[in-house]
């Protein structure tokens, strides 16, 4: 199985690339995002999910692990094949996402080209559970990335109001979902301790 290719983008069609790895050209099916940001000629690493049918082998290449986690984890839902997990990608940052399963929003999720609104409902409702860490990680807060694995301070302080209410007793989607609403609702950068405390006026309701 390949799981990370690094080589020189030789050619980018409509929903793919042409990665050249030490003279060998592997097509690789990219989100839409990631694609308008290659370009031929560059250099480029890419996450890969391989799939292996009887009949062929297809690459899906991803600008890094946390996206490809996110790929993998949006097949789990019935209805989302592959296509429709990279349109989601393509339509969506990991951040994105995250704030529209805590939040339960499946219209941000529908945005995706043929993604319904009942797939979508089934995508926000049953990840909800399934993925409180990554939605953790993934959650945008005023001034911040909204990628997936972020760097930025406000990403650390937004997993950290998550874990202290996790401390306190609340399960991890109702604390991803009352900090997701409560760093929605914030005006400006907040601290962990301003994200405790609209969170659990948040539980509270």
């Amino acid at each position: 199985m390949i799981g990370r290719l690094r080589g020189k983008i030789d050619s980018v069609g409509d929903d793919w690339i042409i990665l050249d790895v030490g003279g060998v050209g592997y097509e690789v099916s990219c989100p839409s995002r990631l694609l308008a940001s290659l370009r031929p000629g560059e250099e480029a690493t890419l996450a890969i999910e391989t799939f292996v049918r009887e009949d062929q082998i297809r690459l899906f290449g991803f600008a890094n692990e946390g996206e490809r986690q996110w790929f993998r984890l949006l097949q789990s839902v019935q209805g989302v094949g592959a296509k429709s997990a990279l349109a989601i990608l393509g339509t969506l940052t990991v951040g994105d996402l995250a704030n529209a399963i805590a939040l339960q929003d499946k219209a941000m999720v529908a945005r995706a080209q043929g993604v319904g609104p009942k797939v979508a409902g089934r995508i926000v409702t049953e990840l909800r559970d399934k993925a409180p860490a990554l939605t953790a990680v993934g959650i945008s807060l005023p001034g911040g990335s909204g990628g997936g694995v972020p760097e930025a301070p406000q990403g650390a302080v937004a997993g950290d109001a998550i874990s202290a209410l996790v401390n306190l007793g609340y399960a991890p989607a109702q604390a991803s979902t009352a900090v997701a609403r409560a760093a929605k609702a914030a005006d400006g950068e907040v601290t962990t301790e301003d994200l405790i405390r609209l969170g659990l006026k948040e539980l509270a309701k």
